[in-house]
């Protein structure tokens, strides 16, 4: 039987029947009065939040949560579909679930998946990936005095800000998680 001492940042809890990540957690023992764990919760299949406090004694379980190296294959605006790189098993995830992280992966790239209870519910791009420019504003001679930015179009359709040397054909390095620029390759 897991305890609340357990509960901690990090680990995936089962709650009516979906996973949540411990994002935040707080053990509370105040005067004759039995202890509980404030946590922050994040569902992992529809992002949304949750605020639980768990009480000493309430039964709970962790969630079976796996990840696979898999590799991105192509999308059709309905769905994005992936290969196990293990099983080469091909399956496939709603375009809409992992739209934003997609918006920095070529094809064939290799992400990590989310699979709970054997299902697939989330991807993890690579932290940095590299990325051709195809489409920019040239920059002003004298501009880079002010150190600004313009944006870029990249070559899977993405807007990124960019620095005013940036030009079509350039291989820049983006940050996944922020959609930032970091330098050019």
């Amino acid at each position: 039987m897991s305890t609340l001492t357990d509960i901690r940042t990090g680990v995936v809890v089962k709650l009516d029947g979906k996973p949540y990540l411990v994002v935040w957690h707080q053990f509370n023992r105040k005067q004759q009065r039995k202890p509980v764990m404030r946590t922050k919760l994040k569902n992992l299949i529809d992002d949304s939040t949750l605020e639980k406090t768990f009480l000493a004694g309430e039964s709970f379980e962790f969630a079976d949560i796996e990840t696979a190296r898999c590799q991105y294959l192509y999308n059709d605006g309905n769905e994005a579909f992936f290969m196990n790189n293990e099983s080469f098993e091909q399956f496939a995830l709603p375009f809409s679930l992992v739209e934003e992280s997609l918006q920095f992966i070529k094809d064939d790239i290799e992400v990590y998946v989310t699979f709970y209870e054997s299902r697939p519910i989330g991807i993890q791009p690579p932290p940095k990936t590299e990325l051709k420019v195809v489409e920019t504003v040239p920059g002003v001679k004298g501009d880079t005095a002010t150190g600004g930015t313009k944006p870029a179009k990249l070559e899977t359709g993405a807007t990124v800000n960019v620095p005013l040397f940036i030009v079509e054909g350039d291989v820049i390095l983006v940050n996944t998680e922020t959609g930032e620029y970091v330098k050019r390759v």
